[in-house]
């Protein structure tokens, strides 16, 4: 359906237009969601400081790490799937809690550079992924942007299951997906290029944003 993110962003910011030149804050979830929001802020020509990386990370089982009992947010904001204490301890959740707000600091240290979020009280707010699994990560990215007060809450990815779409779409003023495949198992199965991106190419993305914007102001004078 996409040829890789950077076609899967390039699709997604049409469907987005209608908030061009009314200054959204564009909020992508890292790795993947970086260079699809990448390419949305760039359409959207949003300003320097209005495209930024919001870190939440999946909460995984231990022997399964593809699979996650859900997500925490930098924030501290956490959700956890119903009946998750059939399968792992509270201690195993503690523990994995832990890990993840530790990789959760890496991330802010590494990839936002110790900057803190841009204000989103009272700001239209976009939300950006890749993609839609179980939805966890972008549940807590709602959460957060809740209690800081946004506005409003976009969510918009190139790809999502119905269920799961259903279940994000009650939670946010509205909910923007350009795929929902009849059988959807994974993230990855939409896209003919698909590969995990590392640090060094999501911090390349956010110097890519920094040059776009500095040539666009130079073209101004």
């Amino acid at each position: 359906m996409f040829k890789d993110r950077e076609d899967a962003g390039k699709k997604l910011a049409v469907k987005l237009e209608k908030y061009k030149g009314k200054k959204p804050l564009i909020l992508a979830i890292p790795k993947g969601g970086a260079a699809v929001g990448y390419e949305v802020a760039k359409h959207l020509n949003v300003a320097l400081n209005d495209f930024s990386l919001l870190i939440s990370r999946k909460l995984p089982y231990p022997d399964n790490p593809e699979a996650g009992f859900g997500a925490i947010a930098e924030d501290g904001s956490i959700f956890i799937f119903p009946d998750t204490e059939k399968f792992l301890s509270k201690s195993e959740i503690k523990k994995i809690i832990k890990e993840q707000k530790q990789e959760i600091k890496r991330r802010l240290k590494i990839l936002r550079q110790g900057k803190e979020l841009p204000k989103i009280s009272g700001r239209t707010v976009i939300l950006i992924d890749d993609g839609l699994a179980m939805g966890s990560t972008m549940i807590v990215s709602i959460m957060l942007c809740k209690k800081r007060k946004a506005k409003k809450i976009i969510v918009a990815v190139p790809v999502s299951g119905e269920n799961v779409a259903k279940e994000i779409e009650k939670m946010v003023d509205k909910l923007i997906v350009l795929e929902k495949p009849e059988f959807f198992q994974a993230v990855a199965q939409v896209y003919r290029n698909w590969h995990d991106l590392s640090d060094e190419q999501v911090l390349e993305i956010v110097e890519n944003w920094r040059k776009f914007k500095m040539q666009k102001n130079l073209c101004i004078f």
